[in-house]
């Protein structure tokens, strides 16, 4: 099946298996492997991406399911120049990153957050990462990071 889509603002038409995730057309079909994949069942948010500028599963949505859609991804918050996003100096600043794995998703889900409240309290940032899960189980450095990119979006 044919499903056309853009990504961080680059079209793509690609030809894909009618169950094939979203989260694997990204990162095999289009080589965008900052998406990761952690359970696959939707549990743990590695895979979170923004698909017209809501949060969402990548292992959850079909490709097809995408069709006209615009997605976001991890590579697209850095500046074309790569400069990093607010959101990632901050996870860098604070200790926020740890293994890695689950960085991608923590970062789109918070993005999104921020989006729709510029200034949360550190109650509101543990409430809206709660379904990302970090493994590492640092999640105070991703709250810090996340109240430090909102201080410095919206200063």
């Amino acid at each position: 099946m044919r499903a056309e889509f853009s990504v961080n603002g680059t079209r793509y038409d690609v030809d894909v298996e009618p169950r094939r995730t979203l989260a694997d057309a990204l990162r095999e079909d289009l080589g965008l492997t900052g998406t990761h994949l952690g359970c696959e069942h939707g549990v743990c948010g590695a895979c979170t991406v923004l698909v017209d500028g809501e949060p969402v599963r990548a292992c959850l949505m079909l490709a097809v399911q995408a069709d006209g859609c615009s997605v976001s991804t991890v590579e697209g918050l850095a500046a074309d120049d790569g400069t990093l996003h607010p959101l990632q100096e901050a996870f860098c600043a604070k200790h926020g990153l740890q293994c890695g794995f689950c960085t991608p998703g923590m970062l789109m889900t918070a993005l999104d957050l921020l989006d729709r409240e510029p200034a949360p309290c550190r109650e509101r940032i543990r409430e809206e990462m709660s379904g990302n899960i970090c493994r590492c189980t640092g999640y105070v450095g991703i709250v810090d990071a996340v109240e430090a990119a909102a201080q410095e979006l919206n200063p």
